[in-house]
């Protein structure tokens, strides 16, 4: 699927083909907020809750629903789209934000660690995870499609559960900027108020 997906991509760079007006197809959502503790091998983020949108995008009419997540990402300021799953082991990065767009199927996804919470995401949600925050798919229908993207001032890496990295993401996680943006409402979207910028 990710080798058909970014095909697909390319052809809709290339050619404009499709190309998403994702303004139209943004919904109003509360945002919906959690914060995760440290449980020694999972950092999390001490000052940032985690941040769900639920149904936040239209997604009924698009014939590229990816497409529209990545239109409305990039247009906020959140880059560097990718198109896949969720990884079904326990994963954070420490130096950067992250976004995921749902844009087709469900899942259950344990946010914050093996000691964190199980949400449920179907297409149309957005979670937005602050730096250090774990990340696991529990399980997933097989047609998941999820797209990420993160702010132009981090810098990927992705770190497991080790002792060894969380001591180097407590260091690091402090110090991940913040982003100028909601990517999805924009500069006026809820992110500002809720991570205090």
């Amino acid at each position: 699927m990710p080798a058909l997906e970014a095909l697909k991509r390319t052809f809709e760079r290339v050619t404009g083909f499709a190309k998403p007006a994702p303004q139209r197809a943004v919904r109003a959502r509360k945002a919906w907020t959690s914060w995760f503790k440290d449980d020694g091998v999972i950092p999390n983020n001490p000052d940032l809750p985690f941040i769900h949108y639920l149904g936040a995008v239209r997604l009924d009419d698009a014939s590229d629903p990816a497409a529209v997540f990545e239109t409305l990402f990039e247009q906020n300021g959140w880059s560097g789209a990718w198109r896949n799953g969720i990884y079904d082991y326990v994963h954070y990065h420490p130096r950067t934000h992250e976004v995921l767009g749902i844009a087709r199927g469900r899942a259950r996804v344990r946010f914050g660690g093996r000691n964190g919470k199980i949400v449920r995401v179907k297409a149309g949600d957005v979670v937005i995870l602050p730096a250090g925050t774990g990340h696991q798919a529990l399980s997933a229908t097989r047609n998941l499609l999820v797209v990420g993207a993160y702010p132009p001032s981090g810098t990927y890496d992705e770190f497991r559960e080790s002792p060894k990295e969380h001591a180097r993401a407590e260091r690091w996680i402090p110090e991940v900027e913040l982003p100028k943006n909601d990517p999805v409402y924009g500069v006026n979207g809820p992110l500002k108020r809720l991570w205090r910028f």
